[in-house]
């Protein structure tokens, strides 16, 4: 009888024990990096400055994957979260979490007009931005934030609304140049 009392706080230790251990685990698989060097990061991979076999970025970190065959997690930035942009006139791709290394826009080095306001009207974006060499429009925008994008390129135009909430797609590749 006495057996199976110690059983159960035993049982209960150990499972405890585990977690504990698992929690730090996951923990240590986060590289230590601050927010700029983060997203010095993300642009060094978006301009070609870097080179990995996968550096795909969702709402929360970028994972690279490296030549080497090793992974690399870094957390992105608490308050800004980071989108980019494909707009185009011909040809486009499915996407939803953007790679870094990967994803090709087709209008590589272009000049645009790049409109972004909230749903309160507050104007985040109101420039002429270039595109990157892989075609997209990198941006860090608030966290928990609706937007609506105008895009314009040679007298075409194109407009979607788009959200930075947790889980939100990073890769827009759904803007049409009409």
């Amino acid at each position: 009888m006495k057996k199976n009392k110690l059983i159960i706080p035993i049982f209960i230790t150990i499972v405890f024990a585990v977690t504990i251990i698992l929690l730090i685990n996951q923990n240590n698989r986060y590289e230590k990096m601050d927010s700029e060097d983060v997203k010095q990061l993300v642009q060094d991979f978006s301009f070609g400055n870097k080179s990995a076999a996968a550096a795909s970025i969702s709402s929360d970190t970028l994972t690279v994957n490296t030549l080497e065959n090793e992974e690399r997690i870094y957390h992105l930035p608490k308050d800004e979260f980071f989108v980019s942009f494909a707009p185009y006139l011909i040809e486009t791709h499915p996407c939803a979490i953007h790679n870094l290394a990967g994803c090709r826009g087709e209008l590589a080095n272009k000049e645009f007009a790049v409109y972004i306001e909230d749903q309160e009207g507050n104007i985040y974006v109101d420039e002429q931005l270039t595109s990157q060499p892989n075609g997209f429009i990198d941006l860090w925008l608030p966290r928990n934030t609706d937007f609506q994008i105008t895009i314009s390129y040679n007298g075409k135009t194109a407009k979607t609304n788009f959200t930075t909430f947790k889980d939100d797609n990073t890769c827009i590749t759904t803007l049409p140049l009409t």
